[in-house]
């Protein structure tokens, strides 16, 4: 169950575009109920506020994950990851990432030195400090999310293609490759709603059973909002369903279930 709250909101859609994002604003808030098979294991959340970083206006957006009843019993975890970022480019300037899950834990932030495709990661809790040379466009694993957002092509994907991201984790670039597998409507608390379906080409081993565990359905309209995950674990498999929302920026495309 390590990694699996926020990372898995990462895999969702992907953005090179250079003007001021059209799927989200400032206000933005989601709520995820996370199942481990039968049981509620969890939430995680994710909201995104206006922020100012060396006399620039920027997001700051805050993912948290956390378990809950017997599961927090058997198996803790409370992550905590946040990222400023620009609100023209989408490009990093800072993040956060402190976590513990079920004892495994790590308490760094990392700043970018964008003219200089610098990050320089601190680590508290080793007590360290260290530069790293990354691409021109990475990202963090937060701002990812909303870098991934507003994709110009999205829209245009053929079943079977894909795009890649880089990002910035574990004091590496991970390249990742999402490929669409195609389009469903999808019930959900809200209603049914029209949905494309992604697989994300992850690390096995690790975390996750197979390079192609995971899917992801994500809202087929202008916000491109993630409303379920799925995903075979190395033991056992997870769910993750949106639960509740507020303050999207465009219309939730939804038809009400009779």
């Amino acid at each position: 169950m390590k990694k699996y709250f926020l990372i898995v909101l990462v895999f969702i859609t992907v953005s090179f575009d250079n003007q001021k994002p059209e799927a989200y604003d400032a206000g933005e808030w989601f709520k995820f109920r996370v199942h481990y098979g039968f049981i509620n294991a969890g939430y995680a959340t994710l909201e995104i506020k206006d922020a100012i970083k060396d006399n620039k206006k920027v997001y700051h957006a805050i993912g948290k994950g956390y378990t809950v009843g017997m599961s927090r019993f058997f198996f803790k975890v409370d992550d905590n990851y946040e990222s400023y970022f620009d609100k023209v480019t989408n490009k990093p300037y800072q993040f956060v990432r402190k976590i513990d899950e079920g004892g495994y834990t790590k308490n760094q932030e990392g700043f970018f030195n964008q003219d200089n495709n610098k990050v320089l990661i601190k680590d508290y809790k080793k007590k360290t400090e260290k530069t790293f040379s990354v691409s021109e466009n990475v990202q963090d694993i937060v701002s990812t999310f909303y870098f991934l957002r507003n994709h110009p092509n999205i829209d245009k994907l053929k079943v079977g293609e894909s795009v890649v991201v880089d990002m910035f984790f574990d004091d590496e670039i991970f390249k990742f490759k999402l490929k669409f597998i195609g389009k469903e409507n999808l019930k959900t608390k809200f209603g049914t709603a029209p949905t494309m379906i992604f697989r994300p080409i992850v690390q096995s081993g690790r975390v996750f059973k197979e390079e192609e565990s995971l899917t992801v359905w994500i809202s087929d309209d202008e916000n491109k909002i993630p409303l379920r995950i799925k995903a075979s674990l190395a033991v056992g498999s997870i769910k993750a369903d949106l639960e509740s929302f507020k303050g999207l920026k465009n219309p939730f495309m939804v038809k009400i279930n009779n």
